[in-house]
């Protein structure tokens, strides 16, 4: 072994750093690339046209499609943020209960469960207590799947800031409420934005629980989508990936500033 080797930059790990960011990123860039093409076929690039962005503005099944996107993740959104506030204020404040352990491991299981497995579950339920498919199945499916992605960055949040706060306004006789609405909301409000936006990612752009679950008039866009590409590939699905990409890019990038904001007000 070499006396200069060092083990935090071993030779040839910017090119394989390089090549891999290559290999995934190459592609998402020909796709955004190629949706700007003004022909038919996709990997023939034949001028920059905005036209099948036009085209897919002005197809009404898109449009309906991307409407049920927005309304399921807008209200499976509301409802996953509203019920991780108080599960991550029980988790990290009141470890004494029963079953404190159980309870995270229970509410993080979307997480690490395949979610053909729990798109398939789902499914099976909905079915044995007779819910027909439609936008209710879709918005309590979404909504539990999106429950762990709001609830993390509130509870890291919680525990970054410990009781400090919250036992100096329990000093001031702060009664519960008052203490929560005064003190606990104002410091984990942007945790709670960056739960909620991250919920919403993940609900606009899921596949397989929206595929299993959804019915006649419930289609999500990714759903649309994809029976669009089982006709073949066309820059019109290039125009509609393109949308979806840079508006899940966006909101991430929202979601992080919100995190780097969250920090910046710790310090």
């Amino acid at each position: 072994m070499s006396a200069g080797f060092d083990w935090r930059r071993p030779p040839g790990l910017p090119v394989f750093a390089g090549a891999f960011l290559v290999f995934l990123y190459a592609p998402l860039l020909l796709l955004v690339v190629y949706s700007f093409n003004a022909g038919q076929l996709v990997t023939i690039w034949e001028g920059f046209s905005l036209r099948w962005f036009a085209k897919v503005a002005q197809n009404p099944d898109i449009r309906g499609a991307a409407a049920n996107s927005l309304i399921i993740a807008a209200a499976s959104t509301c409802i996953a943020t509203v019920l991780a506030i108080p599960a991550a204020l029980a988790l990290e404040r009141s470890r004494s209960f029963p079953g404190h352990g159980g309870a995270g491991n229970l509410l993080s299981m979307p997480l690490v469960v395949p979610e053909i497995v729990t798109a398939i579950t789902t499914l099976i339920f909905f079915s044995s207590i007779g819910l027909a498919p439609g936008l209710t199945n879709l918005i309590i499916a979404h909504s539990v799947f999106c429950i762990p992605f709001a609830l993390l960055p509130i509870r890291a949040r919680l525990r970054d800031l410990g009781q400090v706060y919250e036992d100096a306004g329990r000093d001031l006789y702060a009664n519960p409420w008052a203490l929560f609405r005064t003190v606990t909301l104002p410091l984990i409000a942007p945790a709670i934005a960056t739960g909620a936006v991250l919920a919403f990612v993940t609900s606009l752009d899921d596949f397989l629980i929206s595929q299993m679950v959804s019915g006649a008039g419930s289609t999500t866009l990714p759903v649309y989508v994809y029976g669009m590409m089982r006709l073949g590939i066309t820059p019109e699905v290039n125009a509609i990936s393109t949308i979806l990409l840079l508006l899940s890019t966006g909101l991430v990038a929202l979601a992080l500033a919100l995190a780097y904001r969250a920090r910046r007000a710790k310090a």
